[in-house]
């Protein structure tokens, strides 16, 4: 019987995976078939927007996706980090021509759903890999060197690998880690985007801009070629009912109230918006060993092996990077899936971990109060380019 793979999920890490693999002349006619199973009767993404960094867009260009990702991205010329209270500039970090100069690649401001959409073409434009939609697994068990799946319509799926892609509430995570639910950060995200033809001149922007206040902060940055401006907020709270849910309507009322001390510039963005979406926030703790990634013939990939906070902007970047070592993996253990998924584990793990580790210091960092508040935006007016640049996280390559 020949060799299959099953990805559950058509979201970024899903789709990544599938064009990942599928344009890896190591697939197709010879080599393993694909089908991308996923729950939702048609493909869709949310109005939120993703930053990504050199080390994503340079995958990305790989892919042979430079023209798509230019044609709907922002390219800002550089981050700056602002005092939420005065809105003082702390710190600024090039990024436009010096992302270019020094890590090969642009930094890339781009919405999820066209993101997303991109990539869903990339994928169907490659032919031979079967999508399913409106399908939800309810089980998955490993038989000898299969895996069978069986659909909540009643369906019975096989194939010789299956990998979860299927988020931060991963239902195949139960079958590989059975570690728990995710845990609830207790932070809220407040996320709006907006045409910056509908906002004041004086709030319109296109730069990547960190507003670090006590206990919250903020993130606004243009996309659609600088045509929207996606902004988000994060602070401290909870939601009622399931945290699974995780996209809530928004009263910008709330909003306003808790940053009523913020100071004029913020202030006055959050007051030209009136239509907020909000998250709750979730993640896990960061991952332990490869096997909280990859056991014999079940492999976990993005929010499903890893959740993190977004306060490094890598959630979708380490999704895309996981897909392009997967494909390699695989590629290098042909016919062999579960040394392929092992190997996959072992070279990601320890950076994903690294990169969920930073994320939680830099958003305990973002809230601090106080002495230490002040102390912070001291080091940033010092330090600036020196704290804000990332050589570990941006110069990796995966080849």
């Amino acid at each position: 019987m020949k060799d299959n793979m099953v990805i559950v999920g058509g979201g970024i890490g899903g789709l990544a995976a599938a064009l990942a693999c599928g344009r890896d002349e190591a697939f197709g006619p010879r080599g393993p078939s694909l089908r991308l199973v996923e729950q939702a009767p048609a493909f869709g993404e949310v109005g939120a927007g993703v930053q990504l960094g050199p080390n994503v867009t340079r995958i990305l260009h790989g892919w042979g996706l430079q023209q798509a990702v230019a044609d709907v991205a922002a390219f800002p010329d550089r981050l700056e980090v602002r005092s939420a209270l005065s809105g003082q500039l702390l710190g600024t970090l090039p990024l436009g021509e010096r992302a270019l100069a020094v890590y090969g690649a642009p930094y890339a401001t781009i919405a999820r759903q066209d993101l997303h959409a991109l990539l869903r073409q990339a994928v169907e434009s490659l032919g031979g890999i079967d999508i399913d939609l409106n399908t939800r697994i309810a089980s998955v068990a490993p038989v000898g060197e299969r895996v069978q799946m069986l659909t909540h319509d009643g369906r019975e799926l096989d194939a010789s690998g299956v990998l979860g892609a299927d988020g931060v509430w991963s239902a195949l995570r139960r079958q590989l880690v059975d570690d728990g639910a995710p845990r609830v950060t207790g932070h809220l995200a407040f996320r709006a985007m907006v045409p910056q033809s509908d906002l004041p001149a004086g709030v319109r922007s296109q730069v990547v801009t960190a507003w670090m206040g006590p206990h919250f902060h903020a993130v606004q940055y243009p996309v659609r070629r600088g045509e929207w401006l996606n902004v988000v907020v994060i602070v401290h709270g909870s939601v009622v009912g399931d945290p699974s849910v995780w996209d809530h309507s928004a009263n910008a009322g709330e909003l306003r109230v808790r940053l009523a001390n913020a100071g004029g510039p913020l202030l006055d963005l959050v007051h030209a918006i009136d239509d907020w979406r909000l998250w709750a926030l979730s993640d896990r703790p960061p991952m332990r060993s490869a096997q909280d990634m990859a056991l014999g013939r079940l492999a976990l990939l993005g929010d499903a092996a890893h959740p993190m906070r977004p306060y490094l902007a890598q959630g979708a970047g380490m999704a895309i990077e996981d897909a392009q070592q997967l494909s390699l993996s695989l590629r290098s253990h042909a016919g062999d899936m579960p040394a392929g998924f092992s190997h996959y584990a072992a070279a990601r793990w320890q950076r994903n971990a690294r990169v969920q580790a930073r994320a939680i210091r830099n958003g305990e960092i973002f809230h601090l109060r106080g002495p230490m508040r002040m102390a912070r935006d001291v080091s940033m007016k010092l330090l600036g380019q020196k704290l804000l640049d990332v050589p570990w996280l941006y110069a990796y390559n995966i080849s």
